[in-house]
């Protein structure tokens, strides 16, 4: 086990391991579990205390977190297993750690926060009805993918030929790419599809890029991409080239603009969800939701730094400006 790894685990055994007792004068005591593949602490899990806390549930009073983060999928199977034996009442899982959590078990209820199209990762059998143990949030929403694009060609009307990265095995990805296609199309834009799978992928995909003068990106919102964000916002950077991505995330870590679902938003939704499974509503009964609101973010740090000049009329749209 590494020191990182060793460190997260600590964080958890804090959390289970001695329950106040003012916690056990205020009644029932819920024990939660949250699972995530990624490294270190999640801005979503912040998100999601914050929702619950709004519903009254407050750790150390009437709420245990059982918090396991790696980005070693092995861990991670480790980790949901040790959930599993913990009896949490609930499985909040982040991203691909959804499909982790549903091996693990099939009876504990499972809240999902997922990028990708939930019913083609096999997790649930639709999202009016989702037939499993598992239900939550799907970021998924393909018309997003071609509106990308529109607002990419709007800020950078120059850009003719655009490099799209996307992780192929991503649920939900070969939408995507139809999606912007179709864009791509009517909009006279040539695209050059590279994948972003591995970390070697996320190499030769820079290369090409430079290789065939691509005149901007655009990046599919999954975890893959997400855990390199800074990684693609320097490339973007140093090659000068307008970037659109999925999520703010990106666009904080130095993209020049993102339009999609505030996940932090999202991740206090899936509060909600825990508090009807917690009391007595089945997964089953609870539908799949997609986001229904969007944001636009601008980064004029970056714009500066690439020489862009963000069009006023698109900039006066932003929802957040970056400055």
């Amino acid at each position: 086990m590494t020191s990182k790894i060793a460190g997260w685990l600590l964080t958890t055994v804090a959390l289970t391991g001695a329950l106040p007792a003012q916690a056990q004068q205020t009644g029932k005591v819920r024990r939660l579990g949250y699972l995530a593949a990624t490294a270190g602490p999640s801005p979503f899990f912040e998100a999601l205390k914050l929702g619950l806390r709004e519903l009254g549930y407050v750790e150390g009073k009437n709420l245990v977190v059982d918090f396991r983060a790696s980005d070693d999928r092995a861990q991670v199977s480790e980790f949901a297993a040790e959930l599993v034996k913990n009896k949490v009442e609930v499985i909040v899982a982040q991203g691909p750690a959804a499909r982790v959590a549903g091996q693990a078990t099939s009876t504990i209820p499972i809240v999902f926060g997922f990028s990708g199209d939930p019913v083609e990762a096999g997790l649930i059998e639709s999202l009016a009805h989702p037939g499993k143990n598992l239900t939550g949030m799907t970021f998924l929403a393909l018309d997003l993918a071609g509106k990308r694009l529109e607002l990419l060609k709007e800020a950078a009307p120059k850009a003719g030929r655009v490099a799209i990265l996307s992780n192929r095995t991503h649920p939900g990805e070969s939408g995507e790419l139809k999606e912007t296609q179709a864009a791509a199309q009517a909009y006279k834009i040539a695209i050059q599809y590279l994948v972003t799978t591995t970390a070697e992928d996320f190499d030769r995909a820079f290369e090409a890029m430079v290789k065939e003068k691509a005149q901007a990106m655009l990046t599919f919102p999954d975890a893959t991409t997400l855990a390199r964000r800074t990684r693609l916002a320097e490339f973007a950077i140093k090659q000068r080239l307008p970037s659109i991505f999925g999520w703010k995330e990106y666009v904080d870590a130095g993209g020049l603009i993102s339009y999609g679902p505030n996940l932090n938003d999202s991740y206090r939704r899936l509060a909600v969800y825990v508090d009807k499974i917690l009391k007595g509503v089945k997964p089953t009964e609870i539908p799949v939701e997609q986001p229904t609101k969007f944001e636009l973010v601008v980064n004029l740090k970056t714009a500066k730094q690439i020489d862009f000049v963000v069009p006023p009329n698109f900039l006066v749209r932003a929802d957040r400006v970056i400055r």
